[in-house]
């Protein structure tokens, strides 16, 4: 299992890193840039013309690896399912905004039903092609047990729409999260990690896939550290957010995902409560700037700070949901 491991791993991060070096280029010439917002930071303005959707580049190569092992490693249909369905709703987005130049892209209403259809084919892929049931772990209920096993439920007719809820709302956390030069990209590294470790040790294993894309988000930042050569756009971001649902949901902890995903949760927290606070205040503002990455940086943290500090606080959320389960 861990050689196993060790060689998804390098394979990722080997056809990762061979992507990057054909599709950079081919980025630059289809004038696939980011556009920075006007009323964002003063600082971020040096990326505009940076190249976007480099996040077909750890989406190409998750694709080209995994799809070949499905006979081996059924329990990763769902998981290459909805990587690979959020990535397209992302591709989608980022195509409209930036080769097609309509700033908007997909309206908010056409995001949000593509995101539920991938969700709704995801959790009806755990059904038509695994064995895995739709029971959820308690976190903390091994605590409470004589035998200190976990307790599990299922939420019945509120199951299918919970789950929907988990993936579309990590998908969103993890596009909220996507802001600083290797950030998400960082984050999420972390959480592939956890899920390749954790799996390993469950009946239901997508250690396959978490290896990986762990080796594939180590590729992009060869060219997505700070300052970033290339940005994954809503491809890679969206993409994201599926695996790591998807992910969670097959390990039966999608609960755990407020742990493991403690910075996809407190970005999208921020961004409600600034809203909230805003129309409540009538113009005031509760941080800075929302997302709360940008408010770190307006109080004089670097990127590099933003991006070190919240990786760190990931992994120390994910330990906490490897001990809790």
């Amino acid at each position: 299992m861990l050689l196993n491991s060790i060689i998804h791993i390098i394979a990722g991060f080997t056809l990762t890193v061979i992507l990057g070096h054909f599709l950079l280029p081919l980025l630059r010439r289809l004038k696939a840039s980011q556009v920075e917002r006007e009323e964002g930071l003063a600082s971020h303005k040096v990326k505009t013309g940076t190249p976007t959707i480099g996040g077909l580049m750890f989406l190409i190569a998750f694709a080209l690896l995994t799809i070949p092992e499905i006979p081996k490693y059924r329990a990763s249909i769902p998981v290459i399912i909805a990587t690979l369905g959020f990535g397209l709703v992302g591709f989608i987005d980022d195509y409209i905004k930036v080769v097609m130049k309509r700033n908007l892209g997909l309206r908010a209403w056409q995001k949000m039903v593509l995101q539920i259809l991938v969700s709704l084919v995801t959790i009806w892929s755990v059904q038509a092609f695994t064995e895995v049931t739709f029971d959820v772990l308690l976190p903390f209920s091994a605590l409470f047990t004589p035998d200190g096993v976990g307790v599990y439920v299922n939420f019945g007719i509120f199951t299918v729409p919970f789950l929907v809820f988990v993936l579309v709302g990590t998908t969103n956390g993890s596009n909220f999260t996507d802001g600083l030069d290797g950030l998400l990209s960082s984050v999420t590294l972390v959480i592939a990690v956890f899920i390749a470790f954790v799996s390993a040790s469950l009946a239901i294993n997508v250690t396959m896939s978490a290896a990986v894309m762990t080796g594939a988000l180590l590729g992009f930042l060869v060219y997505n550290h700070h300052p970033a050569k290339v940005f994954m756009g809503d491809t890679g971001s969206l993409a994201l957010g599926g695996f790591a649902a998807a992910s969670m949901i097959m390990m039966k902890m999608p609960i755990f995902t407020i742990f493991a995903g403690i910075i996809y949760f407190t970005e999208v927290l921020s961004v409600i409560i600034q809203v909230l606070y805003f129309k409540a205040t009538h113009g005031k503002r509760f941080f800075r700037m929302a997302p709360i990455h940008h408010h770190f940086e307006l109080m004089g943290w670097s990127e590099n700070k933003v991006v070190m500090v919240f990786t760190l606080v990931t992994a120390v959320g994910c330990v906490l949901a490897a001990v809790l389960k």
